[in-house]
């Protein structure tokens, strides 16, 4: 006996957008992707090779542009692309948190573990390493 193979669904980077639009993300087009939004979060989505989507940022929504979620060493908080600042409530991180991970379920995309148990930062700041990885640091008496 024979038993053949069901051949593979080769998935869409428009069958991806259309899941996360059946769980509840709102979808428009923006510079570089596709701007998804729920509940007070955003994402830019970008298409990949092979109809895979890729989370390019994520985090609130202010306005029209995603805030990222940056670390400042003393305090987490929302950094906008023109440079404004908010600081990251208990609220906001479990709210993004949950956000991401539900958007990477319904976008078809691989979870990593270390992603999953906690917010994560797109960038640190810290005072006490600005300007570090120049050839030549400024010392902190200059």
């Amino acid at each position: 006996m024979f038993f053949k193979l069901a051949p593979k669904k080769v998935t869409t980077f428009a069958d991806r957008l259309a899941a996360a639009k059946a769980q509840g993300f709102a979808a428009e087009s923006f510079t570089g992707g596709h701007l998804l939004t729920r509940k007070g979060c955003a994402a830019l989505v970008k298409e990949v090779a092979d109809g895979q989507a890729e989370i390019a940022e994520h985090g609130i929504l202010s306005g029209k542009q995603v805030a990222r979620l940056m670390h400042g060493g003393y305090q987490m908080f929302f950094l906008t692309p023109d440079g404004h600042q908010h600081p990251a409530l208990a609220e906001h991180l479990k709210a993004v948190h949950a956000f991401k991970e539900d958007l990477t379920e319904a976008l078809g995309a691989i979870s990593l573990y270390n992603t999953s148990l906690g917010s994560t930062c797109s960038g640190h700041v810290y005072d006490r390493v600005k300007d570090r990885d120049q050839v030549v640091a400024k010392r902190p008496w200059e």
